[in-house]
């Protein structure tokens, strides 16, 4: 049996299932969804998501890891940028999202949140969402530590401020999709700059 489908690379024939999963995971939910929902959700057979994944619960850790990476790999920052200007990238891009062609951020991080609420009975996607926050959580704390080490910022705890820094966003994220409070990452985002990387600038 060949890898590629109805005319399409393995890697595009996984991309399709994924942006399916989007829609039906978007529709259905993570407790009702059943395969056939995906399968209706795209073009190509559903024999084809039985040839790349061994039943559903594959398919989700396959599809949370592609979220994941959506996100970690959309960070775009100049090799010569100041560390304020990456915190600053780095920050936007978790609490307002890289732009998507379907489906909105907000879309997504829906389902990603409520995949995140299912992983606390889940070993295997506990994991995944904890070594995702832990990647977040150091990207940030890196670069305050680049700041610091460059003079640019005073010196602070750069572990402690990072965590600060990643459960505010996250809380943030939570409130917007949860309450649906719409405001929440502007809020966030305006608290970060004026209580927390503010004063990683000596005084005077």
């Amino acid at each position: 049996m060949s890898d590629a489908r109805e005319g399409e690379s393995t890697a595009d024939t996984k991309e399709v299932i994924m942006e399916a999963t989007f829609r039906a995971l978007s529709e259905h939910g993570y407790k009702d969804l059943r395969m056939r929902d995906i399968g209706e959700e795209m073009d190509l057979t559903r024999q084809v998501i039985h040839y790349h994944f061994d039943g559903k619960y594959d398919l989700l850790s396959s599809f949370l890891e592609h979220v994941i990476e959506q996100y970690e790999g959309s960070v775009e920052v100049e090799d010569d940028a100041d560390p304020r200007t990456e915190l600053d990238a780095r920050i936007d891009q978790c609490l307002f999202g890289p732009e998507f062609e379907e489906f909105s951020h907000w879309d997504r991080m829906k389902v990603y949140h409520e995949l995140y609420t299912y992983a606390q009975n889940d070993g295997e996607h506990r994991k995944i969402f904890t070594d995702h926050y832990d990647r977040i959580r150091g990207s940030i704390v890196d670069v305050i530590e680049t700041g610091i080490e460059q003079g640019a910022f005073r010196a602070v705890d750069a572990e402690l401020m990072g965590q600060l820094v990643t459960d505010v966003i996250h809380a943030a994220r939570g409130r917007r999709i949860s309450l649906g409070h719409e405001d929440a990452p502007a809020e966030a985002r305006a608290a970060i700059d004026e209580f927390i990387l503010d004063s990683l600038y000596a005084e005077g």
